[in-house]
């Protein structure tokens, strides 16, 4: 890609950037192909880009012209920093970039007052769109700014999402490629600060909107609307958020590319929408526009009853009327008829079902054109400079114009976009030959400056070939559109044929050879541009021409390529610029301009020259030491060879400026500077005393003052052990003052922390009290904390620590874990036990295993406590009950089994035996049971055995053992024997 700055009112600005450092142009390469030893040759050419291509480097300069080669990956050379590095720099003094292009561009505007452009152009996918925005960005982040220009500034660069979402789409060599060619002015005051903006856009591709190649897609507005567009927006609208479901969206079979994500560049678009000034009412304008596009293309046709052509699909044409505000039956009539006017009277005409369908692409494809041009006019009312708000007669304003166009483009199948976007290249190609290079040798000729031509390719005769008069390609295609009768697109190119037959840059499959035959099909033509060869099929050109809407219609409406970087070499000649600048002189300019700027670099020209301007630029060049082979001079202008000559002579004049400055500024500012110094020195001669006298005495009360407390602390400290007198009181206080400020400024954190400063002796009885009332405030505060859940777990933590800590195995493991409030959920709960309790609530349950008295047989049951009593439920029935009042104690063991013994007394009749009970969390049942009894029950902790009252008189033996696992057994003694795990031996 290349991008090249002009003056825009007549001659060309030229500069050319020297490398800073030679030393490492074998690693990367120079940095000016002007540099280049072999300048002739290709090859050379492309090994310079390689090299500087593998080390990142991406930009290289041919004079004012700036190529580069899209890493297509993201380098860090965009920053503000990068901006501001480049801000204000001469163009030779540092690397090569966008933003020294853009510099300069902006500097050259500023100082010589015209008007400047930079024109950008590439292949599609060479990263154009990409280099617009970084120069507006540039502008926008290094201009001068104010607050109403800040406005404009973001209005500036929020134009471009929109534009892109309208007119980009993804193509086979691009996922955002400009299917648009767009003109952007920005205008600036006299200040140097954006103050408006002008953008003209041209070549859309309208046809995109209802056909797109396999593997590219529609414009970005249409899959961005359904993907990131809101529910009820799309509801209001008649659109499905899936695009497969629209006929305009599948024809390139991608319908979405992981490399793009619409649904935040629909929050994107929106949001600069908003920014550029559109109101909401434009903006569902503009959305049931481009809804009512995906309708049209939704819209089929059929026959009726009558073999007449009708629509088909009546909920797209109620959505159309609707969107387009438009009468259905009219939109209806317009879709399926023509009007027709034969010697001044109208008739209506029906359309054939391809007819039919014909128009309502055109329809579409008018519809969304007008609809972008709608879009560009509000921008630039949005950008355009108001006379009201900045008063213009401050100073004048320039313009920088930017000029970003796809381009050249060959794709597998070539049609009549890519014909005009080619043509459109091959004029570009035309204008760059012109100015660039004929403009060179003619200005050398006619300042009667000697050099050796350069030859060139001079695309002229090809654009002859597509746009001459009469017999032209465009005027062929035109004059077939409007022949009467029933031209076709094989009848334009048999016309071709018998007209351009003989031209060495037209080929068809009937007018090449047997070797070329086979590269033509028979509805091809060939046309052989500069940049190669590219093949066109003429189906569809005619129609696309006349961009047929009826009447009544209207009525209604990231790898070096080097093949393709080669290529682009040679279309763009980059070559033929590098030879002609290498060949003639790098600089030129006319002799006033010349002697204006570079007079004050000799004394004989400085400040005035009297003579002819010829004679003096002479004096100038000989006093700064100019070779003869280094410059000529012309009849008008001098011509300095070399870069490094001017560089130097650049170099003087900054060097010169500071005391050309000073000079005016010595005599003036010498008289009042010296005045005023004198009245200042007698002024300060006499504070200068004043001051010195009064540090003076505060400096020796201050030393005085530090030697007497010196004196204090040291006898102070001599005296510490004895009892308070004056010899130690100062010293006294301050051992105390330093242990209350040492407390103040470092107090215990928290209830857990012990620490506590050791306190001077004076002060052991106040720090034991200040200690205790310390750690009390704390707990207070701690407790008033927490909350009451918390408040009853601890509590029942602390029980449970006091019956069981350094007493069951168990316990430690139990500690981290929560008491929960039950272990049975209230679905758990039988209904008729819940009803036999009455106002007696359960607090607690869990199932357990009970043991009998007889054999040990295991039961399962579930032991319910309540506020007042605990008992024992198997299903549907209450089989045992405790009361509080009567349990005399609990048994369990020391290991880590769950088994417990509730030992009720023998004398009451109501219990029959001591409960043997099991459960997996005997630690929380125990600590809930002793919590709940209004007295304290007493546990009892055994180590071997635990003895309980099986009947009257009769006891039973629980052994336990510790072993691998747990085990319950009944063992030949009759005892019940228990066996578990140490956990914490």
């Amino acid at each position: 890609m290349r991008y090249r700055g002009r003056d825009l009112g007549g001659e060309g600005r030229v500069h050319l950037v020297m490398e800073s450092t030679l030393t490492a142009r074998d690693r990367v390469g120079v940095q000016d192909f002007v540099l280049l030893e072999n300048y002739t040759s290709e090859a050379a050419f492309i090994e310079n880009l390689r090299r500087r291509f593998g080390e990142n480097l991406i930009y290289t300069y041919i004079g004012s012209v700036l190529v580069s080669v899209n890493p297509n990956k993201d380098l860090e050379i965009y920053s503000k920093a990068h901006m501001e590095r480049y801000r204000g720099v001469s163009f030779y003094e540092i690397s090569p970039h966008i933003y020294a292009v853009s510099d300069n561009t902006y500097r050259a505007m500023r100082t010589e007052r015209r008007d400047q452009c930079i024109l950008i152009s590439g292949e599609s996918g060479a990263g154009k769109t990409e280099v617009s925005k970084k120069i507006l960005q540039y502008y926008a982040t290094t201009c001068p700014v104010t607050d109403h220009l800040s406005t404009l500034r973001d209005r500036l660069l929020q134009s471009n999402p929109v534009l892109e979402a309208f007119g980009n789409a993804k193509t086979l060599r691009n996922d955002n490629s400009s299917r648009f060619g767009k003109y952007m002015d920005v205008q600036f005051d006299f200040r140097g600060a954006p103050i408006g903006g002008h953008i003209l856009n041209y070549l859309l591709e309208k046809s995109r909107v209802v056909h797109q190649n396999h593997g590219e897609r529609n414009f970005h507005i249409f899959y961005q609307l359904l993907e990131g567009g809101e529910q009820d927006l799309l509801s209001k609208l008649g659109l499905e958020r899936n695009a497969q479901k629209y006929q305009y969206l599948v024809k390139g079979c991608c319908p979405r590319v992981s490399s793009i994500n619409d649904k935040n560049d629909w929050r994107t678009v929106r949001k600069a929408l908003t920014v550029i000034g559109f109101h909401e009412d434009e903006v569902e304008d503009l959305l049931n526009i481009i809804a009512s596009v995906l309708h049209l293309g939704n819209t089929q046709f059929g026959e009726g009853k009558n073999g007449e052509n009708q629509i088909t699909t009546e909920p797209q044409l109620k959505y159309l009327s609707k969107l387009l505000g438009v009468d259905g039956a009219a939109l209806r009539e317009a879709l399926t008829h023509k009007k027709i006017t034969a010697k001044g009277e109208e008739m209506i005409s029906p359309l054939s079902f391809e007819q039919a369908v014909a128009a309502r692409d055109a329809l579409a494809k008018a519809v969304y054109g007008r609809t972008f041009t709608w879009l560009v006019v509000k921008i630039n009312q949005s950008l355009a400079f108001k006379d009201d708000v900045y008063n213009s007669s401050k100073g004048s304003s320039s313009v920088i114009g930017l000029l970003d166009i796809y381009g050249f483009e060959v794709f597998q199948h070539n049609s009549f976009e890519q014909f005009c976007i080619n043509y459109c290249n091959e004029k570009l190609q035309q204008l760059f030959i012109e100015l660039t290079l004929k403009s060179e040798q003619e200005e050398y000729e006619a300042e009667g400056i000697t050099w050796e031509p350069v030859k060139y390719f001079d695309n002229k005769i090809i654009c002859d070939l597509v746009e001459g008069k009469h017999k032209g390609l465009i005027s062929i295609l035109d004059e077939e559109c409007l022949r009467p009768g029933e031209p076709s697109d094989i009848s334009f190119l048999e016309k071709l044929e018998d007209t351009l037959g003989g031209h060495a840059h037209f080929v068809t499959h009937k007018l090449s050879n047997g070797k070329t035959r086979k590269a033509v099909s028979r509805e091809e033509f060939k046309l052989i541009h500069y940049a190669g060869e590219v093949n066109y099929s003429v189906n569809g050109f005619l129609d696309k021409n006349k961009d047929l809407l009826y009447r009544n219609l209207k009525e209604a409406r990231l790898e070096f390529d080097e093949a393709l970087v080669r290529h682009q070499v040679k279309y763009l000649g980059l070559m033929e610029n590098l030879r002609v600048r290498r060949a003639g002189f790098a600089y030129r300019r006319h002799y006033e301009t010349f002697l204006q700027r570079y007079k004050s670099l000799c004394p004989r020209t400085w400040p005035n020259w009297q003579g002819r301007l010829a004679d003096g630029v002479a004096t100038l060049v000989q006093h700064l030491g100019y070779k003869p082979e280094e410059y000529k001079l012309g009849k008008t202008k001098i011509f300095i060879r070399f870069p490094k000559t001017l560089f130097s002579t650049e170099d003087s004049l900054e060097a010169r400026r500071p005391a050309l400055v000073l000079t005016l500024q010595t005599s003036w500012r010498g008289y009042r500077e010296r005045a005023k110094y004198l009245r200042i020195r007698q002024a300060v001669i006499v504070i200068q005393s004043a001051w010195r006298g009064m540090i003076s005495r505060q400096k020796a009360r201050r030393r005085r003052h530090a030697v007497d407390i010196i004196r204090k602390f040291i006898k102070g400290f001599i005296y510490r052990h004895y009892e308070r007198c004056p010899e130690n009181e100062y010293f006294l206080d301050h051992q105390r003052f330093s242990f209350l400020m040492m407390l103040f400024r470092n107090p215990p954190k928290s209830v857990l922390d012990k620490s506590w400063p050791i306190p001077p002796p004076c002060l052991t009885e106040a720090s034991e009290h200040l200690c205790r009332l310390c750690m009390r405030n704390m707990m207070r505060a701690y407790c008033r904390r927490i909350q009451p859940e918390w408040k009853k777990q601890m509590e029942q933590k602390v029980v449970a620590s006091q019956i069981f800590k350094d007493q069951k195995d168990s316990y430690p493991q139990s500690v981290p874990k929560l008491f929960v409030a039950s272990r049975l959920n209230s679905e758990e709960f039988n209904l008729k036990v819940i009803q036999t309790l009455g106002n007696d609530k359960v607090k607690y349950g869990i199932a357990v295993t009970k043991y009998d008295r007889r054999g040990y047989k295991a039961r399962p049951r579930q032991l319910l406590l309540t506020s007042s009593f605990a008992m024992l439920v198997a299903e549907a029935k209450l089989k045992q009950r405790i009361d509080y009042a009567t349990l005399r104690s609990i048994s369990v063991s020391s290991l880590s089994d769950g088994f417990m013994v509730l030992h009720v007394p023998s004398e009451d009749n109501k219990q029959k035996s001591d409960v043997v009970l099991q459960c997996d969390h005997l630690i929380e049942v125990v600590t809930k049971l002793a919590t709940m009894a209004d007295k304290k029950i007493k546990v009892n902790m055994s180590q071997d055995s635990i003895t309980f009252a099986v009947a009257r008189g009769k006891e039973g033996v629980i052994d336990f053992t510790s072993g691998p696992e747990l085990k319950v057994a009944k063992c030949k003694k009759g005892h019940l024997l228990v066996t578990a795990p140490k956990l914490n031996p």
